[in-house]
């Protein structure tokens, strides 16, 4: 679900679930334990095969119902704030396709290469809303293009997502994990403390909002994924795209 490689005092972190790295139950129970457990001195967050993570399961939700949706939304949240919070350096490596929950992910991140794919927040094209802690790490990461973003459910390509801010550099394919690698070791270079403190201030309004607004908006939240009407029109987008 996870596989993690050793690159001398980095951990490269690779999503491997599925085709695409759809974000389920086990898989952000999976990310928030292994970047929560990791002793490197830096992170770099990559997807295997052709997509960083194409964003939440839809069919499980589905599937599931009301009572997976209770269980799997507050799961997606810790596993956002563990990649946001975490005190060590993150570096997001995106080979491919990061969308929605996958675009938060990887926004998560101090910092995130591009090679290929699309990237952005496509959540309200199903009709449903994120969490908050979504979207204050969407706004930390690119401020006011945040509404826009979330609004317009726009998949930018790398080009696009460097001109927001949404990622740092666009290189090619072959460039990605050894450019992300090299970003993570110039971070680990950084006493660590200095690091973790900084880190922690830069984020505390990003994390503020969160504490502040996750008891009343998170409910609201859960509970229009949770109508049955919600779950039908999951249900017909998912239909849709299989013909």
């Amino acid at each position: 679900m996870i596989t993690t490689e050793t690159h001398g005092d980095i951990a490269v972190l690779r999503l491997d679930h599925g085709k695409v790295n759809a974000l389920d139950l086990e898989l952000c129970d999976a990310i928030t334990r292994a970047v929560g457990s990791t002793e490197a001195d830096a992170i770099v967050l990559a997807g295997a095969g052709r997509a960083f993570s194409a964003g939440v399961d839809l069919r499980r939700i589905v599937a599931g119902g009301a009572d997976y949706v209770a269980a799997f939304l507050p799961a997606l949240s810790k596993a956002f704030l563990a990649v946001f919070d975490c005190p060590r350096p993150v570096v997001a490596a995106v080979g491919g396709s990061a969308i929605a929950g996958g675009c938060v992910l990887a926004a998560a991140a101090d910092h995130r290469v591009m090679s290929g794919g699309g990237i952005g927040l496509t959540e309200l094209l199903v009709g449903v809303p994120f969490p908050v802690a979504a979207l204050e790490i969407i706004r930390h990461a690119v401020g006011h293009r945040a509404a826009s973003l979330a609004n317009t459910g726009v998949v930018l390509d790398p080009a696009g997502a460097l001109a927001i801010g949404l990622v740092d550099e666009v290189v090619t394919a072959d460039e990605l994990l050894p450019r992300a690698l090299a970003r993570a070791t110039a971070f680990a270079r950084i006493p660590a403390a200095a690091f973790a403190l900084t880190k922690e201030q830069v984020h505390r309004p990003a994390r503020t909002s969160v504490e502040a607004l996750r008891t009343t908006d998170d409910p609201r939240v859960i509970a229009l994924w949770q109508t049955p009407e919600r779950l039908a029109a999951i249900a017909a987008y998912l239909d849709a795209l299989s013909r």
